[in-house]
Formats: structure tokens, C-alpha cells, sequence
């Protein structure tokens, strides 16, 4: 995979701005942001992610919304989708897993963690 594009699903500009940055850190990596499950919903419909990185609490529509539409559709079912959230019981994280997630990364997040986790799921 040459270009890879990944979708930050975030209502904070500063938490998008700082997963930008770290996912901008791996090489051919574009990034495309939305504020709210609803926005990312309409952009994956129009371009192909290789992995979304969502926050669960948003307006509009939150991240687990988010995780479950793009697991009932074919085309997105088996893109990755890393959650990251202030939720820190077990309960929020096995809850975003058994929908689909792939990851759960707990706020306040930490590039490398992020940089980690990616590469990992993208095998890159």
C-alpha cells in the first residue's frame, strides 16, 4: 500500500489537530478529519479509508453509532477503527470492542501509543 487514508473522527479541534499530527508521522499517511460520527459517515461514502480513528462522546452521532454503521456495511467491515476515548471502564471499552473496534485508547493519548497501535493494525 503506497497511500494510505486514514479518517479522525473527533469534536475537539485540538484533539484532531494532535492525532493528525501523530498519524502524519507515518509515511504516506493522509489524513481527512470529521467533527461528528454523521460528517464521517458522509465522507466514507465518498472516499476509501484504510482506517478510522473516532472518539465515542460527539454530538450529532457518537463514535459507537459510527463503529456499528461501518461494521453492517460490506465495503467497511473490515476497516480498522481505533477508538479514543475519556471512557475508562472496562464496560465502554469490551462495549466498543464488541461492535467492531479494533482498538481502545484511553484520553489523554500519546502520539507514540497512537503511532503504535496504527502500524500495527496496518501492518506498515
Amino acid at each position: 500500500m503506497s497511500e494510505l487514508r486514514s479518517l479522525i473522527v473527533e469534536d475537539s479541534k485540538l484533539m484532531r489537530d494532535m492525532l493528525a499530527q501523530a498519524l502524519g508521522r507515518i509515511p504516506g499517511m493522509t489524513v481527512v478529519e470529521a467533527d461528528n460520527g454523521f460528517d464521517a459517515l458522509r465522507m466514507i461514502t465518498q472516499q476509501v479509508f484504510h482506517l478510522v480513528v473516532t472518539d465515542i462522546n460527539m454530538p450529532v452521532m457518537d463514535g459507537l453509532k459510527l463503529v456499528r454503521q461501518l461494521r453492517r456495511d460490506p465495503r467497511h467491515a473490515r476497516v480498522p477503527i481505533i477508538i479514543v476515548s475519556t471512557e475508562a471502564a472496562p464496560t465502554d471499552r469490551n462495549r466498543a470492542l464488541s461492535l467492531g473496534a479494533n482498538a481502545y485508547l484511553q484520553k489523554p493519548i500519546r502520539a507514540p501509543e497512537v503511532i503504535k497501535t496504527v502500524r500495527k493494525l496496518l501492518e506498515v
